[in-house]
């Protein structure tokens, strides 16, 4: 299946970037899923946010002094339920984690786990990644993780996509060299513009892998499986 896959998607660069344009930045690149919290929750939400989330507004952020004594600093934009962020930060306590949602249960998820668990190495913003890029310094980031984005299928919302140009230039400027930008998901067509996008950034090196056995299911690949859908994950590393 992953040769199949892959084969696929070799032949579709062309057609993958049709409709994408840097001509009018996107205004929103995630699709809104706000939900209520019942009482209790939205209290412990409201009284964690106010520790442990990083406002998209401000000055440049001090990573070292966000995450004292920890050199690796990973974006992860879009975490959803936030399951997948909550199993590798339980894992890997050496990697400081910011993470980007708009799903509220999913950043409650996360607030709940670095309470629960006495984290120092995971913050979370309720916002878009766009907004929030301006506060990361250049060259500061060991990674960035985006995983089963919002696909945006039709033609004229493409130009929201997170695979674009202008977008993942942002995204390498900010990776330091030898850190990975990891991309998955079940989306072919997304995939093959991530790769046509990726293959121009001359300051990348890398495409379609295998799937690492070290990122965790998340509850949309499994509605993609479920769906008969294939998951793709590229990395790509920063080479200069």
């Amino acid at each position: 299946m992953f040769a199949g896959a892959l084969a696929q998607l070799l032949l579709r660069p062309v057609i993958a970037m049709e409709g994408v344009t840097t001509s009018h930045p996107p205004t929103r690149s995630f699709q809104p899923r706000r939900r209520a919290l019942p009482s209790a929750r939205a209290a412990r939400y409201g009284r964690l946010m106010a520790v442990w989330s990083l406002s998209v507004e401000g000055d440049l952020f001090r990573l070292d002094e966000l995450f004292p004594g920890v050199d690796a600093v990973v974006l992860d934009i879009g975490f959803g339920g936030g399951e997948g962020l909550i199993d590798l930060a339980a894992v890997r306590p050496h990697e400081a984690i910011i993470g980007l949602d708009v799903h509220t249960p999913g950043v409650a998820s996360v607030l709940e786990a670095i309470e629960d668990n006495g984290w120092q190495h995971v913050r979370v913003t309720e916002g878009d990644v766009l907004e929030l890029l301006p506060r990361i310094p250049d060259g500061s980031l060991a990674g960035v993780r985006l995983y089963f984005p919002d696909p945006w299928p039709k033609q004229k919302q493409r130009h929201r996509r997170l695979a674009r140009p202008d977008v993942m230039t942002q995204l390498v400027d900010r990776l330091r060299v030898g850190g990975t930008l990891h991309v998955a998901t079940d989306i072919a067509d997304y995939a093959a513009q991530t790769l046509a996008v990726c293959a121009a950034e001359t300051r990348l090196r890398g495409g379609v892998v295998s799937r690492p056995e070290w990122r965790p299911v998340t509850r949309f690949e499994r509605r993609g499986l479920a769906a008969g859908r294939e998951p793709i994950d590229m990395i790509f590393e920063r080479i200069r």
